[in-house]
């Protein structure tokens, strides 16, 4: 039974980094209508960033945290304007800007493995503890942080995007881009707004789990699939799905591996993305998507 309720505390762990992947991507394709695939990029620069400000400069963990967050954030933003922008302004088609965002991961998961090698880095500087017996389950406080702060970042987009006026504004252009533009809205800013609240979602995710398992260039593909299998799962564009299909998937990753090995724990998460899109194409929060935005 004991370890019943360890895979389960496992896989709310991990569904909690997953969510947080799922909500920043979720968020952007709400304002930009288009996976940002590039979101891999941003979370493992968010670690990378964190782990050269620790390991190589010297920085304090809370203020190297902050920084490197900013710094992904900066990078989303600067994806948004200095790519993406000018190819909508050309009109150019969704799939230009899917094979765009593909590029600019490639080169900036290449630059990581150029800076800082492709052997296994990590955050850590203590030795690793068996953490806390909670409820029968051994938890580590850099994973109940995980937990809490996955919580906690939830609860305050939740409250942006339905109480602040970005997140009103994020919401009309998602309705109808149409009349938010006739009503005043800057769409342009809306997505900034959305590329910079996703981007410091993932950063936040990439640096939480970098201290619990470590980290390699290539940790933001993973990152990135399983955080858009948990946004298709839970439904596109919506918030609750995202938490929903991160914590879902999490769950299931764990269990199922646990019944048939660790090692099919990608074909497990990829066989309910499957499932899903054969019986509910739509997500757990159905939210029907416009044809000219597939």
């Amino acid at each position: 039974m004991r370890i019943v309720q360890q895979l389960v505390a496992n896989g709310l762990i991990a569904g909690s980094a997953y969510a947080l992947v799922a909500l920043g991507f979720s968020l952007i394709y709400t304002a930009a209508r288009f996976f940002h695939f590039a979101h891999g990029a941003v979370y493992a620069a968010g670690a990378y960033s964190a782990f050269a400000l620790v390991a190589l400069l010297g920085f304090p963990v809370p203020v190297a945290v902050v920084v490197a967050v900013v710094v992904a954030t900066l990078l989303g933003i600067s994806m948004e304007v200095g790519v993406y922008r000018p190819l909508r302004r050309r009109h150019t088609s969704v799939l230009v800007l899917l094979i765009s965002s593909l590029g600019i991961y490639i080169v900036i998961q290449n630059l990581i493995s150029l800076g800082f090698g492709d052997d296994v880095k990590t955050l850590r500087n203590q030795v690793v503890s068996e953490g806390w017996l909670l409820s029968g389950a051994r938890i580590t406080p850099v994973q109940l942080a995980m937990v809490v702060s996955a919580v906690t970042l939830f609860a305050l987009t939740w409250w942006v995007i339905l109480a602040a006026k970005p997140g009103k504004a994020l919401r009309a252009v998602a309705n109808d881009p149409e009349l938010a533009l006739a009503s005043g809205i800057n769409s342009e800013r809306v997505i900034v707004f959305a590329f910079a609240v996703g981007s410091a979602l993932a950063a936040i995710a990439a640096i939480l789990v970098s201290f619990d398992v470590d980290m390699v260039p290539t940790m933001g593909l993973n990152a990135l699939l399983m955080g858009a299998v948990a946004t298709i799962v839970g439904g596109v564009g919506s918030m609750p799905g995202a938490a929903v299909g991160g914590l879902l998937l999490g769950l299931a990753e764990q269990l199922g591996g646990w019944e048939i090995g660790s090692q099919w724990q990608d074909s497990i998460a990829f066989a309910i993305l499957l499932l899903f899109l054969l019986f509910r194409p739509y997500g757990v929060f159905r939210r029907k998507l416009r044809k000219a935005e597939i």
